[in-house]
């Protein structure tokens, strides 16, 4: 009976070790730059601080944090996160657990900290960088000043109707992953201080650089456009931000 229980748990433990390496080596095959990147930033510009991206860390009092979509490398944000510190916000988009940002929600805590002179924070993200954002902000309200969703919305357990947060929706018309018809379903988890946006001819993967993505649509606008209208709608929401 010992010996049938110590092969059992061996079992288990080795399916447990088989399981958590098919899904490390899945989540390893990430969504990098694509060449495009390369038309819209000078790489150089893309300055790194422990383990995430930064741009304009000296001068600014609004700071932004920016997670990755699910397996997308933070590098494809990065001309999002340089035309947003034009603008005169500090900008950092973090590497994240297993390319996951779920996993590693509360790395804002670390950022946050890191900038002890910026006065406000904003949070945000893509996709699946966009539920870990919502999430952090729900778990930390007194961290966050305004929460920006791309091609993403909060989680049933986050909700935020009953709340005055500041956020900001921006989604896409072509985005196959999170359809319009998703963000109007998820509509009721907003706060009642949330701003929508509709990119007109947009899509999934052009809320970064990093190329096609099995489930969009075709986009209708290039990348450099849908880009610069998010540059230009978030800018704007942060000014409101009081």
């Amino acid at each position: 009976m010992k010996r049938k229980l110590k092969y059992s748990l061996l079992g288990t433990m080795v399916l447990l070790i088989m399981l958590f390496l098919g899904f490390f080596t899945w989540s390893q095959q990430t969504y990098k730059p694509s060449s495009e990147l390369d038309t819209l930033l000078d790489k150089s510009e893309i300055r790194y601080e422990e383990d995430w991206i930064i741009f304009n860390q000296h001068s600014s009092k609004i700071g932004v944090v920016l997670y990755p979509g699910g397996k997308v490398e933070p590098e494809a944000y990065s001309y999002y996160g340089k035309q947003l510190a034009n603008k005169g916000y500090l900008v950092a988009i973090p590497e994240v657990h297993f390319n996951f940002a779920l996993f590693d929600s509360n790395k804002a805590t670390k950022i946050i900290d890191n900038y002890p002179s910026v006065e406000k924070w904003v949070i945000g993200g893509h996709s699946l960088g966009g539920v870990a954002a919502a999430k952090f902000a729900y778990e930390h309200p007194k961290k966050v000043d305004g929460i920006f969703l791309l091609g993403s919305y909060p989680s049933e357990g986050n909700d935020f109707s009953k709340t005055k947060t500041p956020m900001l929706s921006i989604y896409a018309e072509m985005d196959g992953l999170t359809t319009v018809e998703k963000i109007n379903e998820t509509k009721k988890f907003l706060s009642s201080h949330a701003t929508m946006h509709e990119i007109k001819g947009g899509n999934h993967g052009q809320f970064g650089v990093y190329g096609k993505q099995k489930g969009d649509k075709e986009a209708g606008i290039s990348i450099k456009i849908q880009q610069d209208e998010m540059v230009s709608v978030t800018s704007e929401w942060i000014k409101e931000i009081k």
